[in-house]
């Protein structure tokens, strides 16, 4: 399965996916079970995060063990029998590297504490007496952390509990190429690389217009390293998927062009901060509609111009839920559903449905602290209260913004635990309505899920999806994402109200013979359409 740009991703965060053992923790013999579910959704891949030995301080993206699985998670032979299964189905197995950091737990770590210079140079201690500059950390606080074994700094642009690796080190590129050639030989699919843009680190000024990241993002020898990773675990023919913090297109388009031998596709989150009050992830506004047609048209035109191909995306395992937060959570719950899922699966691209998105799942509206598990929200509901907000104020800010929201349980059934488990899971339950859930919608011929499973099925089905070009329409319309694929002689025409008010929009004479591929609502094609509140119909020649 080399060909990707017909290919369906189905991320699974497998800690909150299926429990089997009843001890409200999802695990790998859960997600076996649900192959059946997965493979009459038709999807082609299956990304998993990290299910390796972590001591789970950001949920398993600290890792302290490469090459073995997480006890919590299962056994060798249960990923044997994932993998088995899942073959058998022709879904492949995706794995994902974290290689920008390892936990402090790690052996090297702890070797480099009690004083070996070997290992001490597979991270990036600092002799200072002060900390090494003003960088900010991802989680907040400074991106430094002080071992005083070694009277040293050591950089974590995350948790104190993830130590930066030094990708200058030769001997670390080997070790993880080691990683990479043992999950190729147990029979991984494919990889996703975290943040793996950070990996290679200029110079160490302090950033006095920010908070470090121009130093490190997208660095002097990442697509040097890249390839080197790549070319030498033989992987350039596996699908592979960077995701890119604060990235920029040039920089996407040489990760991901063909020729280059890097990566297959990127995951880049411009898109998404289109509701951050000036650009700060912890300050609320409403979404910038006309921010987000022009990132789409930049990204997908500069792309196809490159040569390059985008990770198509609005949910992950660090991102709200995108019906709550660009939809409508009550009376247009199903139609924003739809609307939002048609925008970006049919423009050109890769797509990635992460678990839930594909019955509408929403956000997890907690309404205490206790409630959250994710290190980030924790960090920053100090830092909210520090900053001057009150307790509500800062719940309702992570209730829009934390991770916690897309790492809440499957939802099966609307038993007390969703299905997910006979026991109390380890987050706690969203405080939504239970009717969203697989057994709810599987059988109704209208709901999201069967709509989602039509999504899939024509991407597979036409080249003019998979394979087509890519240009915008209705430019001047801050409420209508539009755009038109073509490919030899085949034509769609995608039209998106992004909108809950109703609205029209003029058709091109020559779009009136066109018929209705797809729609969210009974819609006559006319001169003046007539579109409802987040309506989408995508137009075929």
């Amino acid at each position: 399965m080399t060909d990707f740009k017909n290919k369906v991703i189905y991320q699974i965060y497998p800690k909150s996916f299926k429990d089997t053992n009843h001890d409200g923790i999802g695990d790998l013999k859960g997600i076996a079970q649900s192959l059946d579910y997965l493979n009459d959704l038709g999807v082609d891949y299956l990304w998993l995060t990290p299910f390796v030995v972590s001591p789970q301080r950001d949920n398993g993206y600290d890792i302290a063990d490469y090459y073995h699985i997480n006890p919590m998670y299962g056994t060798d032979e249960d990923l044997d029998e994932l993998i088995n299964q899942a073959n058998k189905r022709d879904i492949g197995l995706m794995m994902d590297m974290v290689f920008n950091h390892t936990s402090t737990d790690h052996e090297w770590f702890q070797k480099a504490l009690q004083g070996d210079p070997y290992y001490q140079d597979f991270y990036i201690f600092k002799d200072s007496k002060d900390i090494p500059n003003n960088w900010v950390s991802k989680f907040g606080g400074p991106a430094w952390n002080y071992a005083p074994e070694l009277k040293k700094w050591y950089l974590c642009l995350f948790d104190k509990t993830q130590a930066d690796l030094n990708w200058d080190n030769p001997h670390v590129r080997e070790e993880l190429k080691n990683v990479i050639r043992f999950w190729k030989e147990r029979g991984i699919k494919g990889f996703r690389f975290d943040v793996i843009n950070l990996i290679s680190k200029g110079s160490y000024d302090n950033d006095y217009e920010g908070d470090g990241r121009r130093y490190y993002t997208d660095g002097p020898h990442v697509h040097e390293y890249i390839h080197e990773l790549v070319h030498d675990t033989g992987i350039k023919d596996m699908i592979t998927v960077g995701e890119m913090s604060s990235t920029s297109l040039e920089d996407c388009i040489k990760y991901s062009n063909r020729e280059r031998e890097e990566l297959k596709m990127t995951f880049s989150f411009h898109h998404l901060k289109v509701d951050y009050k000036d650009n700060k992830k912890w300050e609320l506004m409403d979404p910038d509609y006309k921010k987000l047609k022009e990132l789409f048209k930049n990204w997908q035109l500069g792309m196809q111009a490159g040569h390059g191909w985008n990770a198509l995306f609005w949910c992950n395992h660090d991102q709200p839920r995108i019906v709550s937060r660009f939809g409508d959570e009550g009376k247009y719950w199903k139609e924003s559903a739809k609307m939002l899922a048609t925008m970006i699966h049919m423009m050109q691209g890769t797509p990635y449905i992460y678990q839930g998105e594909e019955l509408g799942m929403l956000n997890s509206h907690y309404e205490d602290i206790s409630e959250y598990r994710d290190v980030e929200s924790l960090n920053y509901y100090k830092i909210l209260l520090e900053e001057g907000h009150t307790r509500e104020e800062a719940l309702h800010i992570l209730s829009a913004r934390s991770r916690d929201n897309s790492r809440s349980a499957m939802q099966w059934d609307d038993s007390t635990y969703a299905g997910f488990s006979d026991h109390e899971p380890w987050i706690t339950m969203p405080h939504t309505d239970k009717h969203i859930n697989v057994k709810e919608e599987i059988n109704d011929k209208d709901s999201i899920l069967n709509y989602y499973k039509q999504l899939v099925e024509l991407r597979h089905e036409l080249p003019v999806i998979s394979e087509g070009t890519i240009s915008f329409l209705y430019d001047d319309r801050e409420d209508i994402m539009s755009y038109q694929r073509q490919y030899e002689d085949d034509e769609l025409v995608v039209i998106c109200n992004m909108w809950n008010q109703d609205t029209t929009v003029t058709l091109e004479d020559c779009y009136l013979s066109y018929t209705t591929l797809l729609s969210n609502y009974p819609i006559t094609v006319e001169k003046t359409l007539k579109l409802p509140p987040y309506a989408t119909i995508v137009l075929r020649k």
